[in-house]
């Protein structure tokens, strides 16, 4: 009975699978949504890089999908690490040359993080690149320096807040506007938006992506704390 249940199944999923392909006009240039998004997207939403604005405005639950998936990974990896919790990275210390540079090009590092995020609804980038960018500028001081530590305490709180404004960014969409998410500031109106391409504008887009780059750079570098110190 289980066997010819899930045969009826798949035959199901294997139907509407084959009917939706056969229904994609394949060879034809598609018009409508792409189209929509790089006409809309600057007077719409006041984001110079269309990109931005589709994944933080247009489609922004898939963000905010994605901000969650990353959470409910860093959350598993550091319940199976928790036994883990107050031993020391086994890691050498590097070098003289690799430590003095280190120490040089860490602070760099991390502003690139920060320019990538801040200007994300501008430029090339966003949240993710530029969490992504200042976790490697703090892997390096973890390969540099074997007493380099950070405070889980504070990226906890870190992660927190950033998830927490990146929810209420949201929810000031449906107070002050019609739906979730909604590109508009406290009190405003869609026409306040700034002007293209300066760097106050876009709504709320750069304020999500400035939480969004704090909560990926915290996660990211408490993952790398727990599973560095894991190594025998």
């Amino acid at each position: 009975m289980r066997k010819a249940l899930a045969i009826l199944l798949l035959v199901i999923v294997g139907y509407y699978f084959i009917a939706i392909f056969l229904n994609v006009p394949f060879g034809n240039k598609p018009k409508g949504v792409g189209e929509y998004y790089l006409d809309k997207t600057p007077t719409q939403t006041g984001a110079a890089n269309a990109v931005t604005a589709i994944v933080v405005s247009y489609r922004g639950f898939d963000t905010l999908g994605e901000v969650t998936v990353l959470f409910l990974a860093a959350t598993g990896l550091g319940a199976i690490l928790f036994d883990k919790k107050g031993k020391k990275r086994r890691l050498q210390n590097a070098s003289i040359i690799v430590k003095e540079t280190s120490r040089v090009i860490y602070p760099l590092i991390v502003l690139l993080g920060a320019y990538v995020f801040i200007h994300g609804h501008l430029t090339p980038g966003g949240g993710f690149q530029g969490g992504a960018i200042i976790a490697t500028g703090v892997l390096l001081m973890f390969m540099s320096y074997r007493s380099f530590e950070t405070n889980h305490g504070a990226l906890s709180w870190i992660e927190s807040l950033a998830g927490i404004t990146f929810v209420s960014l949201g929810l000031s969409g449906l107070i002050w506007g019609t739906s979730f998410l909604q590109n508009i500031l406290v009190g405003g109106a869609q026409q306040n938006l700034g002007q293209l391409n300066h760097l106050v504008s876009a709504g709320i887009i750069p304020l999500i992506y400035i939480a969004v780059g704090f909560k990926v750079g915290a996660e990211l570098t408490a993952l790398l704390d727990n599973m560095l110190k894991t190594i025998k």
